[in-house]
């Protein structure tokens, strides 16, 4: 399973190699994943249940990227969106804004971000029994647009994989 932004210069299987028909995505505004609430649900949380309790996928990549408009909203351009309420309240309810001044392409706060997306993900009980059992493992990874490189995201930074 392959999560990432739905912005249209993220192609998941250029990044990954992926056959047609290999790869079952999940496309969010910012790469975005809601944190577990057993009330409610929503679209990505059904969408990640079919992935991990269907299909049985083995591995999860949440991936994120250089120059994303959820981010960049989220770490102080909140008003560059005010003229899209509903994206507004999407990110508010699901990710944090936070103030400061931006790195360069937003790398470091599009790591972070990835990184927090992965915790909500890996809180979902249904993830985390797979997990748990050894049947599943997550991945962090973050797409450069400007080079085409992909590097995992960890506690210690950004790591290389490989450029596309």
């Amino acid at each position: 399973m392959f999560i990432t932004c739905a912005d249209s210069r993220i192609v998941p299987s250029a990044i990954t190699g992926a056959e047609p028909g290999s790869l079952f995505e999940l496309r969010t505004a910012g790469n975005v994943i809601p944190a577990f609430d057993p009330r409610t649900a929503s679209a990505e949380m059904a969408t990640v249940e079919f992935a991990v309790v269907q299909l049985g996928v083995s591995e999860i990549v949440v991936c994120g990227h250089s120059h994303c408009g959820a981010v960049d909203a989220l770490h102080g351009d909140r008003q560059a969106l005010t003229h899209l309420p509903s994206m507004v309240r999407w990110l508010a309810a699901h990710a944090p804004f936070r103030t400061g001044r931006p790195t360069p392409g937003l790398r470091e706060e599009g790591r972070r971000h990835v990184l927090a997306q992965l915790r909500n993900l890996e809180d979902y009980p249904f993830v985390r029994d797979r997990l748990v059992a050894g049947d599943l493992r997550t991945h962090g990874w973050f797409y450069d647009i400007e080079t085409g490189e992909v590097s995992a995201c960890g506690a210690d930074g950004l790591l290389p994989l490989r450029s596309t």
